[in-house]
């Protein structure tokens, strides 16, 4: 196949299409004008598919709110592989496509089912996906295939995209593109020469040309719409149309000049994409037309009918659906839902009879709730506000027209669809609704407000809601004072308060169960007490809370689990933090829920923080980059935190900064809190005690959170002690202690013995760093160990006793060496030369050497998960695992997975050992 004025684009093609049967995958995406020649250019794809498995999609504009329609279309060849699939993965495909029953899978589950799939064809054979008119795609489709071309590597892959420019442009934006563009003059020349048939002036052929802007649709059409007599006089070219709107022109041309009976049949094939010529021969009879009357449209060379009924170009079926009156297509609409099987497809029959509807009408209204709960059933939130909104538009009764379009704003939200759930909830409101319809209204406004960046008044929004929720179910209304309490501590101290403190007196008021209260009351009780109250008051109910927290059911965990940290990391209480947090994970993980993984990982991050794992931290940091990737959410606070932890200067601070200029935006302040706090850290560990002063201040203003503020208190007792700022160390101690104190575990006695012994005279100050020093060895807290010996070997050092000064800065130098907190390394080492002793500069082990995904993969491959498993949990096929893992033996000179242990140090309690 010859493509004029192609040559760039297909060597492009024929370097992927190389590289995938090399062990290379890989994506483009052919982005260009209508008629440009990307479907020319997805033929030559398919030309070249010798040796490979071929599947094919095309997206279809009518066919959008069908979820999963365009990636079951592409996966129908592979069906038979689903039982080779991981089980929870082969469920989630099974589920999606109706060939089984069962919850609704997470999207991401889907995405990764997808990937497996593929890979486990391109196992046995190099797979080529094309998908033509991908801008039509259905939501749940391009999401998932977006998702998959993000994550391929060396999985004999290649995917072929074509989409319309200026359509839905968004859709797989930020894959790689190759933009077709106009053809050159003389290229443009020849491919009309080719296709006259007959002679043609000149100067006209020059015109055409010009007209044409490159285009080889319209050098085909114009010709051809047009006619040779008025071509040969120059006329007819319609100067004042764009070179799409010409081309879509001349196909209304060809298609007007079809008989009546003919047009109707070409609309009916627009209208139903499955191309069945089955189902378009019972729609033929239903409009009691003889089929035979196709013929003509396939003469004129604007259809085919062979074991599929296809259009000659993607214009042909947009110019022949949106050209007809509105009678036309409700009338087709009307034979295809009649030609539609009632049990094998009643979503698409239930879609039809919809678009038949002239007004309201309630069955076809119920028939698409029904639909809505089939699509919802398969994970298509898209596609079940699709089907809610329509049942919305054709409902007369009121009260039940607003509840539909409650349920539609309801799952629009789940989608991220947010303009169009405020959308649907503006309507609700137009209608009467009941006061639990209302506060249902608050709810969604609240929630959409919170997915909203600045939050604006989320808190408030959820406040009524919960406070109208609590006549009817007190448990959804406890979550959303939970989920009140987070947004008002989120827009910070200052503009948060008014409305943190109604939130605390509302919970006050529930009503007390009988009995032993639930782990949601307990906590949401200690976190009104706290603000309300303080620590003191707090401590024994969240204390209690912690105790009930590490152990609830799987549910909650999905539904408000990712609070439960804020108890155990309020009281101090380590154990419980990693415990809570490691389940978690986990639990989320099990279930397949990728969406709601990155808060839970962030909170796993913190823990490994706590126990100087920093590898591990990097590793589940990685995870949360893919998650990132595949999501397009952005986990940033955390990240400068941990690389202030390490005291890597030149790449904390841009991320510190970034994060504060963040928090700028109205009612994003407390995000600044961590960006502070990350700089009191590494300025303390960088020995300027200035600047970390001035950083922890500001990292304590907001009361309100009750970790990072907390923490930086910490800093700041350290800061402003170095630094002579005797009275600020200790207003600072006293806020801290009334944190310690009522928690009473080691690790806060020996954080605030730590703080104490900075402040206390020198009969004093030893015995308070031998009581840190002893209650943090009982922990796991190596961080936090390493500073209680550091600050204990300068004081020794300035006391004069540097026989005694060495081995306590020894052990901090050891210590931050092996868990790679850079900064606090070099200051022990100062110190340490300070006392006459040399010592060289270190670098942690030869494992740091290894990237973080290759630090995950790595760990989990030591502690016995197969490919299959480490690619679920990390978004990457089995066949990528194998290639880092191959990377991993050569960086630490090992050939066996059996090796990796004696290579890779043991670190208790982290997620997925076995």
């Amino acid at each position: 196949m010859r493509l004029l004025g192609r040559q760039a684009e297909c060597q492009a093609i024929d370097r992927l299409l190389s590289e995938a049967r090399a062990g290379r995958s890989g994506v483009v995406v052919l982005r260009g004008d209508a008629g440009i020649g990307k479907s020319a250019l997805l033929a030559y794809v398919s030309d070249r598919a010798y040796g490979t498995c071929l599947a094919t999609a095309v997206g279809v504009e009518s066919e959008m709110e069908l979820a999963y329609s365009g990636l079951q279309q592409l996966c129908r060849p592979m069906l038979d592989r689903l039982e080779q699939l991981p089980p929870l993965q082969g469920t989630a495909l099974a589920t999606v496509f109706g060939l089984a029953d069962g919850p609704a899978p997470d999207r991401f589950l889907v995405g990764l089912a997808t990937l497996t799939l593929f890979a486990e064809i391109a196992e046995h054979q190099p797979l080529l996906c094309t998908v033509d008119d991908a801008q039509w795609l259905d939501h749940a489709s391009a999401q998932t295939l977006e998702f998959v071309a993000r994550r391929l590597q060396v999985e004999r892959v290649a995917i072929v995209f074509a989409a319309r420019t200026g359509t839905r442009d968004r859709v797989l934006a930020g894959l790689p593109e190759l933009v077709v563009g106009e053809l050159g003059e003389n290229d443009s020349l020849a491919l009309l020469l080719e296709n006259l048939h007959g002679p043609l002036d000149a100067a006209v052929c020059q015109r055409i040309v010009a007209e044409s802007h490159g285009n080889p649709l319209a050098l085909l059409e114009l010709p051809r719409t047009w006619g040779v007599t008025k071509l040969a006089g120059g006329f007819g070219l319609a100067e004042d149309l764009p070179v799409t709107g010409r081309i879509e022109e001349g196909y209304l041309r060809r298609l007007e000049r079809l008989p009546s009976e003919t047009q109707l049949l070409v609309l009916a094939a627009a209208a139903e994409p499955v191309g069945d010529p089955v189902l378009l021969q019972r729609a033929a009879k239903s409009l009691e037309i003889d089929m035979a009357a196709v013929d003509a449209a396939v003469d004129a060379g604007l259809l085919k009918i062979a074991r599929r009924v296809e259009f000659a170009h993607p214009l042909v079926r947009s110019s022949a659906y949106r050209s007809t009156s509105a009678h036309d297509r409700r009338r087709v609409h009307r034979a295809l839902a009649n030609a539609t099987d009632a049990e094998t497809d009643p979503d698409r029959r239930a879609w039809h009879r919809a678009r038949a509807s002239h007004g309201p009408d309630e069955e076809v209204a119920v028939e698409l709730e029904r639909s809505a709960g089939r699509a919802q059933a398969r994970g298509g939130v898209a596609a079940t506000a699709a089907f809610l909104k329509r049942a919305v538009e054709l409902t007369e009764d009121p009260a039940r027209r607003a509840e539909r379009a409650l349920r539609a704003a309801e799952v629009s939200l789940q989608a991220g669809a947010f303009d169009e759930a405020l959308g649907l909830v503006a309507a609700a409101e137009a209608d009467l609704l009941d006061e639990f319809q209302r506060a249902r209204v608050d709810l969604l406004r609240g929630h959409l407000a919170y997915a909203s960046s600045p939050i604006g008044d989320a808190s408030v929004l959820l406040l009524k809601a919960a406070r109208g929720l609590e006549a009817f179910d007190t448990e959804v209304a406890r979550e959303t004072y939970l989920m009140a309490w987070f947004a008002a501590g989120i827009v910070g101290h200052h503009a948060g308060a008014d409305v943190m403190f109604e939130i605390c007196r509302a919970v006050k008021a529930l009503p007390r169960p009988n009995g032993t209260p639930p782990p949601l009351h307990l906590l949401l009780d200690g976190l009104a007490l706290l603000t309300t109250e303080g620590h003191v008051a707090a401590a024994p109910t969240l204390q209690r809370a912690t105790a009930e927290l590490t152990s609830i059911a799987a549910e909650d965990v999905r539904r408000w689990g990712f609070a439960a940290p804020v108890a155990s990391g309020t009281v101090w209480d380590d154990e419980a933090f990693l415990a809570v947090t490691a389940r978690n994970l986990q639990i989320v993980r099990d279930a397949g829920a990728f969406a709601e993984l990155p808060q839970h990982i962030l909170s796993f991050a913190v823990a490994r923080m706590w126990i100087g794992d920093f590898a591990g931290v990097a590793a589940v940091m990685a995870e949360t980059d893919s998650i990132d990737a595949a999501t397009g959410r952005h986990s940033v606070y955390l990240l400068p935190v941990f690389r202030a932890l390490q005291g890597r200067e030149a790449e904390a601070f841009p991320l510190i900064a970034s994060l504060v200029e963040q928090a700028a935006l109205p009612g994003r302040a407390d995000e600044a809190t961590p960006a502070h706090y990350a700089a009191a850290v590494l300025n303390n560990g960088l020995a300027r005690y200035g600047e970390a002063k001035s950083a922890a201040e500001k990292a304590t203003w907001n009361r309100f959170n009750a970790s990072f503020a907390t923490w930086a208190l910490v800093e700041l007792v350290e800061a402003a002690a170095r630094g002579g700022d005797g009275e600020l160390a200790r207003d600072a101690l006293a806020r801290l202690s009334e944190t310690t104190q009522p928690a009473g575990t080691d690790f806060a006695l020996g954080i605030e013995a730590r703080c104490r012994a900075l402040l206390a005279d020198s009969d004093k100050a030893e015995l308070l760093y031998r009581e840190a020093i002893g209650r943090l060895e009982r922990r796991q807290l190596r961080p936090d160990l390493g500073r209680a010996h550091l600050l204990y070997g300068e004081w020794l050092r300035r006391e004069g006793r540097r026989v005694d000064a060495r081995e306590q800065l020894r052990t901090a130098h050891e210590m931050f060496v092996t868990i790679g907190m850079e900064a606090f390394a070099e200051r022990a080492r100062r110190e340490l030369m300070a006392t006459g002793e040399k010592v060289r500069k270190r670098s942690p082990e030869t494992r740091d050497e290894l990237t973080p995904q290759e630090e995950q993969i790595a760990r989990l491959a030591r502690d016995g998960f197969s490919n299959p498993e480490i690619g679920a949990q990390l978004f990457i096929s089995a066949r990528t695992v194998e290639w880092h893992l191959r990377k991993v033996f050569t960086k630490l000179e090992i050939s066996s997975r059996r090796q990796l242990r004696a290579a890779l140090p043991e670190d208790s309690g982290l997620v997925g050992r076995r």
